[in-house]
């Protein structure tokens, strides 16, 4: 397994909350890289994560945190990005009116994890995940998972959902159908009229409005994360040895297209990243390495 950086130099001290977050997003991404990289190995290829560390200058010049972006390119995974990030300063005045609790003081934190993976069999399901905690005047836990496959296999996705209603159901019963339906209306092409894949769950402004709320959102956030490590490895597993033809192929380039089409237009971590002066090639590394449109 290769070696992975570190999250970033602090430049300043993060509080409590913001340091265990930032710990967490850092394991969890060495969990899922070494086990993307272990199904390299079962596909007998050599390909390992490359991993680009990248620093972040606020608009006045000082020090504004920084990232990791991994990619690997394999066998398997024909394109899959692993970032790390954390990142604090100051939004525009007109970014910060759309950003939560940022209109009143437009200085931001922000540490997270964000995952896409372009499988090379049009039979894998294609993948996202992200979870993240941000400060302006408010603190919130936001996040979720969702699969994208080109060609639908029914049982994976029932297995998929299941996995993500187990970990939303250890901390509340009602927060996977409200979490689905989130998922399944953000995570739509408008100008298409489809959904992006076959769903998951999204989550947003898990605000931190008393003691424990740190707490209790950042164990759903890590189960969040806990889930997706279990589940999408054993789909890769499963799909990864069938074989696979030109027209099929040509299903996931199409597919792709629409993929590359929300995240250009309507993707708020896009967005995000772009406007407070983020790692381009990090912010679109979930992009498709091949797409096709009619």
């Amino acid at each position: 397994m290769t070696v992975q950086p570190p999250i970033r130099k602090n430049e300043k001290p993060l509080d409590d909350q913001q340091s265990r977050a930032q710990t967490w997003f850092g394991e969890l991404r060495d969990q899922i890289c070494a086990e993307f990289e272990a199904i390299e190995v079962e596909a007998d290829s050599d390909a390992r994560f490359e991993y680009l560390p990248w620093d972040r200058k606020n608009p006045d010049g000082s020090p504004g945190g920084g990232g990791v972006r991994g990619v690997i390119k394999g066998k398997v995974f024909e394109k899959a990005g692993v970032n790390i990030s954390t990142v604090d300063g100051t939004f525009s005045e007109e970014f910060a009116k759309s950003i939560h609790g940022a209109a009143e003081n437009p200085h931001f934190f922000a540490t997270g994890i964000s995952l896409v993976a372009h499988m090379a069999n049009p039979h894998v399901p294609a993948v996202h995940m992200n979870t993240r905690f941000l400060c302006t005047t408010k603190r919130w836990f936001g996040g979720g998972a969702d699969l994208n496959p080109p060609i639908p296999y029914e049982k994976d996705t029932a297995d998929f959902h299941t996995r993500m209603k187990q970990a939303c159901d250890a901390h509340d019963p009602a927060y996977h159908e409200k979490y689905k339906k989130w998922a399944d209306d953000y995570f739509y092409i408008p100008h298409r009229q489809v959904h992006r894949g076959v769903g998951g769950i999204f989550y947003d402004h898990l605000e931190l409005e008393s003691d424990d709320d740190f707490d209790k959102h950042f164990a759903l956030t890590q189960d969040v994360g806990r889930a997706f490590l279990d589940i999408f490895p054993k789909l890769v597993r499963r799909r990864m040895g069938l074989p696979w033809n030109h027209e099929e192929k040509e299903q996931q380039l199409a597919w792709r297209g629409r993929y590359a089409e929300f995240n250009l237009v309507y993707d708020r971590g896009t967005t995000f990243g772009l406007k407070t002066g983020g790692n381009v090639d990090a912010i679109l590394m979930s992009l498709p390495p091949e797409a096709k449109w009619s």
